[in-house]
């Protein structure tokens, strides 16, 4: 073989191995995200579920002392998370940058009343703990009401359990597909080189010499691979903290960690099968059969 020929030949086997690498760090990346979204899906459901709360509107001529100790007295709660005091002049700001005028102006007076804004826990934020909560909240003299929108904590639980399903059922067909990509990705880069495979076998090497360099040639792809993952994973992980602040939970370092982890051990799994397989099949196979 000339030197000419040597060359194409080794440019030709590189972007072989970077072909397949970038191959497998794309699969890789698909299963870090199914990762990412399941790992995260309690935590999701937890955090949107916690953002539901309700209002407790006080009566118009409450005392301070009253309203300190009412609310020391949802704070001790079990199912209540948080509470904050809203004054009328507080509400009537609010309501002031929302409607973008003074109604004050026009009406005269204030018709807003005090409130207390509680956040419930996310194991309490269903309509059955919610109504038992009003009741209880309800018994107190300084209250007038509790408003909240009973249909949106319906819908909210409703749509997290089918959510929670459908993501279910998708995160395990690209799952499916991912490793499906990843063993096509390993036999068609052992295809290229089995004829190496049957001469190895014809001069006497044994099938565990023969899987030796090709399994290990996998498994230091698999390595580029899962640190190219790491990259993406950690980029996207990143805007999406930047970008939408509400979902910074995403970034907790023990989930990350957690997420890495798993990406890494399934990264060298599949690549060490895969490969291990299709060095096999060859092996077996007869060397007229090699051309088919």
């Amino acid at each position: 073989m000339s030197v000419r020929e040597q060359k194409v030949s080794k440019r030709k086997l590189r972007s072989s191995y970077l072909t397949s690498i970038f191959s497998i760090s794309l699969v890789l990346l698909l299963i870090g995200i199914i990762g990412l979204m399941l790992l995260n899906a309690q935590k999701l459901s937890r955090h949107v579920k916690e953002n539901i709360g309700f209002s407790v509107i006080l009566e118009d001529n409450i005392r301070e002392v009253e309203m300190i100790r009412l609310q020391k007295n949802l704070d001790a709660l079990k199912p209540i998370k948080s509470t904050e005091y809203i004054t009328k002049e507080q509400a009537a700001r609010e309501l002031q940058d929302e409607l973008g005028e003074d109604f004050i102006e026009f009406l005269g007076y204030n018709p807003l009343l005090p409130s207390i804004e509680v956040k419930l826990f996310a194991e309490y934020a269903n309509p059955d703990s919610v109504a038992k909560i009003e009741k209880k909240i309800l018994a107190y003299s300084a209250v007038k009401e509790v408003a909240y929108q009973k249909s949106l904590v319906e819908i909210v639980n409703h749509n997290i359990r089918k959510l929670s399903l459908i993501l279910l059922g998708f995160s395990s067909i690209l799952l499916m597909i991912s490793l499906s990509l990843i063993n096509n990705t390993i036999r068609l880069s052992v295809y290229s080189r089995r004829f190496l495979i049957k001469t190895m076998q014809l001069v006497g090497a044994t099938r565990k010499f023969v899987r030796a360099p090709f399994i290990a040639k996998s498994l230091s792809h698999a390595f580029y691979s899962i640190i190219l993952t790491y990259f993406f994973l950690g980029g996207i992980i990143y805007a999406i903290a930047t970008q939408i602040p509400e979902l910074a939970i995403l970034s907790d370092v023990d989930t990350i960690a957690i997420l890495f982890a798993v990406v890494m051990i399934i990264g060298f799994v599949i690549v060490w099968l895969s490969t291990w397989f299709a060095v096999n099949k060859y092996l077996r196979l007869r060397s007229d059969e090699l051309y088919y």
